[in-house]
Order: structure tokens, then sequence, then C-alpha cells
């Protein structure tokens, strides 16, 4: 297979644009502290539902709360074909330094992600052609796929939501159901009450801790930063921008301003707040409200799914009542076009697998809590998703995952600091501002040339 440039050179060239698509970190903060590797090696005989290659897999894995299952699976699938599977999971918030550092090995990984088309920029020459393969032909739509040209680089092979997760028991015992909250105004109100009757209550907060350390701070320079430039977008009709304008930055700065104030701690000890410390705040019983997504259930399951609620994140915008939760994907499968023929025959023929056996689907609907775009999809049990199927049967507008279209890391980096330290009280708003609308500004020029 003819390789256009060296895989030293071009990581190079993504290393100057300021590791661009870094994946916001959806993911089990009890599983960010190393990266976890394991081989599948048990040979078997070949099955009709898994054909044997001659080639081997190297999966690098991204999301920490699935690795366990991920290495389960792809034990099965050796045991099934004698084909290696070998599953690396990067840690959190480490993925895109971890794929730049693996890719420069001489064994580098045959399947790996990017979280989107600002992603896909850096790694597009590394990405086989996969419109032809039989994975594509198992997707749904192709509102799931990543084109360039008349190529796909990349399938999406999981669909998430995120919002704003609720213990029932909690909210009922201080006299309110979700039907009490439709808009930022009321969720505000709601808030308020349970923040001022804490004592009365039992619990230190109505919010869990919104922690700026690397393990929980994607959840608001990353998922809560999708809501401003997701109206911004909607109202002026585009999908992405080179200069973002900023028009819903006053909406940004009152639902974090809820979060920091109405909350289980101090926001001057935000900085070193982690993920875990949001997952135990909310696990205890010390906060009605917790701010991730479905991928969260596997941290939280013990409270039991009939304790499970979630809600939109509001922020104050005309219209929201109608607003559903945010729902999307930053987890594309792309093959490593830089592997030889064998290897990528055998990485198609284990991903297809994963997406239509009876083993794979189920594995990734029961274990992993996947929704997955493809035909032989498996209902997933994870009652948050349910929640997420609820809203859109009730007619409510899902909001799109624009965070893929963030210039890059360092934006989010800059916009994380400016935030911390606005906490912090070390800081203004208007530095919050700055860091956005500048910083996008600069931060594109500086990843497109």
């Amino acid at each position: 297979m003819k390789k256009m440039i060296s895989r030293r050179n071009f990581l190079k060239a993504a290393g100057a644009v300021s590791a661009a698509g870094v994946l916001a970190a959806c993911g089990s903060s009890s599983s960010s502290t190393a990266a976890s590797t394991a081989a599948s090696t048990a040979a078997g005989s070949s099955s009709a539902a898994a054909p044997a290659a001659s080639g081997k897999v190297y999966f690098l894995n991204f999301k920490p709360e699935q690795d366990q299952a991920w290495q389960d699976l792809a034990a099965v699938y050796t045991e099934q074909t004698g084909v290696p599977v070998t599953v690396v999971t990067a840690a959190s918030n480490q993925y895109e330094t971890t794929l730049m550092s693996e890719m420069e090995k001489s064994e580098a990984p045959t399947l790996f992600q990017v979280n989107g088309p600002v992603g896909l920029n850096n790694w597009k020459d590394y990405c086989y052609d996969l419109s032809g393969s039989q994975l594509y032909g198992e997707v749904t739509s192709d509102s799931f796929v990543l084109k360039d040209g008349d190529t796909i680089p990349a399938i999406a092979y999981v669909i998430e939501t995120y919002g704003i997760i609720y213990n029932k028991e909690l909210l009922t015992a201080a006299g309110y159901t979700e039907a009490d909250i439709t808009n930022f105004d009321s969720l505000k109100a709601v808030a308020d009450d349970l923040q001022a009757r804490k004592d009365e209550l039992g619990i230190q907060g109505a919010f869990t801790s919104a922690g700026m350390d690397s393990s929980s701070d994607w959840r608001f320079k990353t998922h809560l930063a999708n809501l401003p430039i997701y109206y911004e977008y909607q109202t002026d009709g585009i999908s992405s921008t080179d200069a973002i304008k900023g028009t819903y930055l006053d909406n940004y700065k009152q639902i974090f301003d809820l979060y920091i104030t109405d909350s289980t701690c101090d926001p001057t000890v935000l900085a070193s707040k982690t993920g875990n410390d949001a997952v135990s705040e909310f696990v205890n019983k010390q906060a009605v409200f917790y701010q991730n997504g479905t991928w969260a259930y596997t941290d939280i399951k013990d409270l039991g799914d009939d304790n499970l609620g979630m809600i939109p994140i509001y922020i104050g915008v005309e219209g929201e009542e109608n607003q559903g939760l945010c729902t999307g994907s930053e987890n594309y499968w792309c093959v490593n076009n830089m592997s030889s023929e064998e290897d990528i025959q055998a990485t198609l023929d284990f991903v297809y697998w994963c997406v239509t056996s009876e083993e794979g689907t189920s594995a990734m609907a029961d274990n992993m809590g996947f929704v997955i775009p493809f035909k032989s999809a498996k209902a997933p049990t994870n009652p948050l998703n349910a929640i997420s199927d609820q809203y859109v049967a009730d007619g409510k507008t899902p909001v799109d995952w624009c965070f893929s279209t963030m210039p890059s890391e360092e934006w989010k980096n800059m916009l994380g600091s400016a935030l911390t330290a606005y906490a912090a009280g070390t800081g203004t708003w208007d530095d919050v501002v700055s860091a956005f609308v500048d910083n996008w500004a600069t931060e594109y020029q500086l990843a497109n040339g």
C-alpha cells in the first residue's frame, strides 16, 4: 500500500496545529488515571459470523469507562477467529497525545478515533476510505459518517446524549417534579430553593461540584459551551464559523453561575475538584443535579434506574421549552491506511462483527450502554437512553453537538482556565468572553493556515 507521507513527518505537522482533534472526555472519571492495555491471544476455530484473517487488530480506545467491556469483547473475537485483537485505552483527556505517540511506533493502531470534522483534519491522511466497506453498508444514515469529497474516512459507532441528570427521590422530597422545570427561570427557581433548604433536605447543594480539574472540566469548557455555540449557529443559519460572535455568552454565564453558586462547594475550590468528586456527591445523595451524559450510567446506576431522570440544559433562550437533550457523536472509527493490507482487512472484519453479531451488538448495548447507528443494533438497557428517546417522541428538538467545530484543544484549555479564574474570583467574565471569542478566531487561523 502506497504511503503518501511518512508517519513521523505527518505527526509533526499535526502537532503544529495544536492537536485540534482531541476528544472531549466523555467518560468515567474513575478510569482516568492511566492507559490500560490488554491483548486477546486465545486461538480458536473460525466461524462464519466472524471470518478469520491473517492480520491483527490494534484498537486505541477513547472511552476509559468501557475499557473492560472492550477487552472482554476482543477476547471473544479472538477465541472465535484466532485473530489477535489488542485494545489500548488512553487515559481521560489524553487521547490525542496517546494517539500521536502510538502512531510513531512500528506497530501503530489499526483502528483509532476522531471527534468530528476538526479532529479529522489532523488525521484524514491516515484514514482508509470506508465507502466500500461492509461497515458502511450497515450504517442507518449518512448523518453518522464524515465525508471528505467522495471518500468516507470515518464512521460514528455510538450516539450519545447529555443533559442534567437528577435524583428523582431528592427532587420529590423537596416538593418538585420534572414537570416544574421547563426553562432556565424555573430551573433556577427550583435550584435556588433547594440550595436555601439544603440543611432541611439533608443535601450539600442543588448541583454537584463543577470541578475544573482535567477529569471534569470538559463538562463545562466543551459540553456546556456547546449550548451558546448551538444557538448562535441556529440564529445565523450556519454549521461552523471561523469567528464566533458570542451572541449567547450572557446565557452561558447565567447557567455557569447557577452551577457554581447552588453547589456542594465554594466556587473558589473548583480548580481542584475532580470528576470523581461529582460522582461521589451524586451517588451519595449530596446533590440533586449532575450535568453529564448517558455514558455516566455505569457510575451512578447504584441509585436505581427508577430514580434517575434527565432534563435539558436550559440557558434562558427564547423557546427553550421545546428544547430536548444534547444528542450526537464525537466517536468516529477510522481504519489506519498505513497498516498492512492484512491488518486493514482484519480490522474491517472486526468492526463489522462488532456491529452485526449477537456477541458484538449485545456487548455494545448491554455492557457498554451504547446506542449504535447500525442496522443490527440492539436496544440498550441504559435508562438514560430511553429518556432521550422519549424527548424525541414528545416532539422536543435535540441540541446538536456543535462542539466538534471548536477550533482546537488549546481553545478549550484557555476557556477552561478563564472559567476557573472567574469562579475563583481572580478573573472576570470579560476574560471568559475574550477566551471564547478572540481565541476562537486566533485558533481557527492557526489550525487552518
